[in-house]
């Protein structure tokens, strides 16, 4: 197999090794002259990039570090056949990689796999304007495909502040409350595996069952590059709300998010905004609404505040009155990650707990563990204790980024040891 292998973790700031996860596979080459050759007859010019790869190789949180010297930016997918096929069988290393926008590693190089980006397979390919379904590749980012449809009365029914890749990493992100994870919206896909395989499904039907039991296109949504790399994908969108609105509903929740007041305060500071509201508070919570009437829904939302505010709940809020209002509402939740970098160090683990135990892990850890500075040797102490904490508690230690480097060797936490073995398998016959 070529596709992913583990690495090293990384200190954000200086990218020095902090610890080892996993040492270099010794069955997989490295890459030299003659497979330089090969890449370049078979790509052209501004398809290969051997130089200034330190974006390529570092994630979004400068966590981890890879050691590629080659990413190819193909621009066809039978090329990337060719290209998996040449890796296989010359025992080369290959790393997927899309956005590059995720928390746990898993777009960047563990050591020196050649990366394999879908920066050029980005078109639009179909949109049927009848059922909503839109046919586009991989390297398509959400935000242009939503623009897209929304153009046409759609809107893709999945949104995420980086705007970057989904389907590897299954993303839930700031509509799932109302249109669930990726996976109840693909309907097909495209996707070529390690020796070069082309499986495609690029159905657009919503009613298929001649997969006599087995949904291979599950298998891949989500599998973050371990089982093949995918080129193109077959999506249901859902028809463009009459009436959207932010702040504040009852039961046409579209999205539903929440954050402390050390969260604001990063971001009044950090993206030189005014807070929305008198003060700062302890919990924010900002929720969007669709729906077809207004005067219906106002009424909800007006039943929904003083509800709040007669029970003590609520201490404040505010309705946003048109787009413009509702862009700048979501900017304060939207900026929250860059304005966490932007003081330093920061620990994001992407969990997923149940609502009464939702809070009570940040108490508990920022109590008992206070970082002022990236410290090695707290981060080892600290993550076996939030993934306990989690499986302790009945939630998952991924919720939306996926294992990545970050938590492979913590699956046992949310997996059991029969379920790990499967997945293993499954890997070994990709």
């Amino acid at each position: 197999m070529t596709l992913r292998i583990l690495g090293n973790c990384v200190d954000s700031r200086k990218y020095t090794t902090i610890r080892p996860i996993y040492k270099r596979a010794n069955n997989f080459n490295v890459l030299n002259n003659k497979h330089l050759d090969f890449f370049n007859s078979l790509l052209e010019k501004e398809e290969i990039q051997t130089k200034d790869l330190d974006s390529y190789n570092t994630d979004w949180m400068k966590k981890y570090k890879g050691q590629s010297k080659l990413v190819l930016k193909p621009k066809e997918a039978s090329k990337i056949s060719e290209i998996l096929r040449y890796c296989n069988m010359e025992k080369l290393a290959v790393v997927p990689q899309g956005g590059n926008t995720g928390l746990v590693g898993g777009s960047v190089p563990a050591f020196d796999e050649i990366i394999l980006s879908t920066k050029n397979i980005n078109k639009i390919i179909a949109f049927d304007k009848t059922n909503g379904a839109i046919v586009c590749e991989a390297g398509c980012i959400l935000q242009t495909l939503d623009e897209y449809v929304q153009e046409n009365g759609f809107i893709v029914p999945l949104d995420l502040g980086a705007k970057g890749g989904n389907v590897s990493t299954n993303a839930g992100g700031l509509r799932l409350m109302r249109y669930g994870s990726l996976k109840g919206s693909v309907l097909g896909l495209e996707a070529i595996l390690a020796d070069g395989a082309i499986l495609s499904n690029l159905n657009t039907m919503r009613k298929d069952n001649t997969v006599i039991g087995y949904d291979l296109n599950q298998l891949f949504i989500g599998s973050e590059g371990t089982l093949g790399f995918i080129t193109k994908v077959s999506l249901l969108c859902v028809p463009k709300p009459k009436l959207t609105r932010s702040i504040c509903s009852e039961i046409l929740s579209a999205a539903f998010e929440f954050w402390d007041e050390h969260s604001m305060e990063l971001t009044l500071k950090n993206a030189k905004l005014h807070s929305p509201l008198a003060g700062l508070h302890k919990f924010y919570v900002l929720i969007e609404t669709s729906g077809s009437d207004s005067d219906h829904d106002q009424s909800k939302l007006d039943k929904l505040m003083n509800e709040g505010f007669s029970k003590e709940i609520v201490q404040d809020g505010i309705m946003a009155q048109d787009v413009s209002q509702i862009k700048n509402i979501w900017s304060y939740r939207e900026f929250i990650p860059e304005a966490c970098s932007r003081e330093g160090s920061m620990l994001k683990y992407d969990i997923s707990l149940p609502q009464s135990k939702l809070y009570s892990i940040v108490e508990q850890f920022t109590s008992e563990y206070l970082m002022h500075d990236y410290s090695p040797d707290l981060i080892s102490t600290i993550e076996p204790l939030v993934y306990n904490y989690v499986a302790e508690n009945g939630g998952s230690i991924s919720g939306e980024h996926g294992i990545g480097i970050m938590k492979v060797n913590y699956l046992q936490y949310a997996k059991s040891p029969s379920s790990i073995k499967l997945m293993k398998k499954s890997k070994e016959y990709a």
